[in-house]
């Protein structure tokens, strides 16, 4: 795959559930090369992909230059370990494997599930082995799986993410080693703890990224607001991944059409 060569070119957004063509369609009409999409319902779903549809995507990406990333539903437990559903989660994670393997996608972003603030390690324990089985069918099928930060929620809450702080996520990132498990880096979920986008860099460079994940909030919750309506500085985040080395993808997970336009324009003047 041949990256895009300026920073405009190499920013995208996530297309969610909207049918993989009809983003592909709104990509070309607008100049986008890259899309994130979801495969868990509506037109996408994962059982929903005869060989006529997928060579027709791929021919469709191919004229169009759009690269694809496949992102798993974060409200999928990877940590789960109950009878019968923990195969399930198994059987999910290969599923859109596959799916990436045969649209040729740019890697399946994946997460590390959630816990009940109960038998945390085990869950723990149970998502990192589910991880480590998921990359080594991910190795068998020439895809890459893209570890995302998640959301801090509140300590009240009565489910919390994990992988949402460094500690977290340096769990998984020293415990599998594979070129083919890499990092969703979403700069607003480090936005919602002390170590912020700083912090997560220090500890993990840019060398695994395989997309940043942009959009604006507070640091006081989880919400996706368009850049300026929030207090990330969105100009020192392009500075400092891009003075960094980073060269890859950024996908804006925020707003619509009208604010991702405005966002990319603004976002390509930090290069």
């Amino acid at each position: 795959m041949t990256l895009p060569e300026t920073l405009q070119d190499r920013i995208g957004y996530d297309a969610g559930s909207t049918s993989l063509e009809e983003a592909l369609e709104t990509a070309a009409t607008h100049s986008f090369h890259y899309l994130d999409f979801n495969a868990d319902r509506g037109p996408n779903r994962l059982d929903n992909w005869n060989d006529a549809r997928v060579e027709s995507v791929i021919a469709a990406a191919r004229r169009h230059h759009v690269t694809l990333t496949l992102h798993t539903a974060s409200s999928v437990n990877v940590a789960e370990f109950s009878p019968s559903v923990d195969a399930a989660v198994d059987r999910y994670l290969e599923g859109n494997i596959d799916l990436a393997r045969r649209l040729g996608a740019h890697g399946v972003v994946v997460h590390g599930g959630y816990h009940f603030s109960s038998v945390v390690a085990e869950r723990m324990a149970a998502s990192l082995e589910r991880l480590k089985r998921a990359t080594a069918y991910a190795e068998g099928a020439g895809v890459t799986l893209l570890l995302e930060n998640l959301n801090r929620e509140p300590d009240d809450a009565e489910i919390h993410y994990l992988a949402h702080t460094v500690d977290e996520c340096r769990y998984y990132f020293d415990a599998i080693a594979s070129d083919r498990f890499g990092w969703a880096f979403t700069v607003n979920h480090a936005h919602l703890v002390p170590e912020d986008v700083a912090g997560f860099l220090d500890a993990f460079g840019v060398g695994r990224i395989g997309e940043v994940r942009l959009a604006d909030n507070t640091g006081e919750k989880e919400v996706h607001l368009n850049p300026g309506e929030g207090d990330i500085d969105f100009r020192a985040v392009f500075r400092r991944l891009e003075s960094s080395g980073y060269r890859g993808f950024y996908t804006m997970a925020f707003g619509d059409l009208a604010a991702r336009l405005e966002a990319r324009a603004l976002f390509a003047g930090y290069g």
